[in-house]
């Protein structure tokens, strides 16, 4: 070979050789370096994310929901006010009323004149209107689902199916406030439930309460409506039945339904009080009314009708009931009257 081509050839493969050798050099110096330095700083990142991502799954898992806090629907009488007229007993209710029932003597008045809501006062002419209706009492009434409420969305423990008798019904609707006994008992009235409230309406009128209306026979509906002197006049009315006395003042009374027995309780504990004398009562509440009481009860040797509409707080309707007790327990013979108004008539 000659020696020209021998020293190409040469040096032609040595560079091929130099070039493989650069090739698979480690990487040494500062590209080395360089290299850890970023998977380190890459490692830290990740590390750094993951604890962020944790923390802030656990600070999420820590926080509870906040509650939406809903304010309480203000009652007919404290859209009108009436609840600033004071009284000497302090009452919680803005309407009351005492009345000797057998000489009509108004002995305590306050607001007495407001036509107001009154919720399940209303099952006291729906008692009266199938009390004087004399329906048999042992015919068997179902519930059904018009029975159901659709407007207030209350609870039954009268399911759609149950078959009870209507004395039965009636003694839930007027002891326990079951609003799906007294609808049926309306609308097993003759001609149904238009005419009943129909005979609820002309009732009233009969017995002079000017200022009532009822829509249905349960109360749930805030246009039932009436005047502390009317409801006086009904209980006055109811108190002439032997059966409307019974069945409001039982303290409890047990229904079979189905293969159950289920025990029912008065809705105004003041029957079981050995305090008190009751021979009729009812009581009421939905938003728009305030919790509500009527009463006939013997004291201080008189037969009195007490009404209390629109209290505010559960058991201050009882509690004013009880000032009313003490009250007329310690008032002279003879005393004048206290009357308290902050109004004329109103209406809504």
């Amino acid at each position: 070979m000659p020696v020209a081509s021998f020293q190409k050839s040469f040096t032609a493969g040595l560079l091929a050789l130099l070039a493989s050798a650069v090739l698979v050099l480690p990487v040494t110096g500062e590209a080395a370096t360089s290299t850890t330095k970023k998977k380190a700083h890459a490692a830290k990142v990740a590390t750094a994310k993951r604890a962020n991502t944790k923390h802030a799954n656990a600070k999420r898992a820590s926080v509870r929901p906040v509650a939406v806090i809903v304010p309480a629907k203000p009652s007919f009488g404290q859209i009108y006010g009436l609840h600033g007229a004071n009284d000497p007993l302090a009452l919680k209710s803005s309407v009351a009323l005492v009345v000797d029932q057998d000489t009509n003597e108004v002995l305590f008045s306050k607001n007495s004149q407001a036509v107001l809501p009154i919720a399940s006062l209303t099952k006291l002419m729906t008692g009266l209107v199938v009390t004087e209706a004399k329906q048999p009492l042992d015919e068997m009434i179902t519930i059904t689902d018009n029975d159901v409420d659709t407007e207030k969305h209350s609870s039954s423990r009268l399911r759609v199916g149950t078959e009870l008798s209507r004395g039965e019904m009636l003694h839930l609707a007027l002891m326990s406030s079951e609003n799906r006994a007294a609808h049926a008992l309306g609308r097993y009235y003759p001609g149904g439930l238009e005419a009943f409230v129909a005979a609820m309406n002309h009732k009233a009128h009969e017995l002079g309460m000017n200022d009532t209306h009822y829509i249905e026979p349960t109360g749930l509906s805030s246009e039932n409506q009436s005047s502390a002197h009317d409801l006086a006049t009904l209980v006055k009315a109811a108190y002439q039945y032997p059966i409307l006395r019974e069945l409001t003042t039982s303290p409890e009374y047990a229904v079979e339904i189905g293969n159950r027995e289920m025990q029912f309780h008065n809705t105004n504990g003041l029957v079981k009080s050995p305090r008190w004398d009751i021979g009729l009562q009812k009581t009421g509440y939905i938003s728009e009314a305030g919790r509500c009481l009527v009463m006939q009860a013997k004291m201080a040797g008189r037969q009195l009708i007490m009404v209390f509409l629109d209290s505010t707080g559960k058991y201050s309707r009882q509690a004013d009931a009880e000032r009313v007790r003490r009250w007329v327990t310690e008032l002279p013979a003879h005393a004048a009257p206290a009357t308290v108004s902050a109004e004329a008539k109103v209406t809504s």
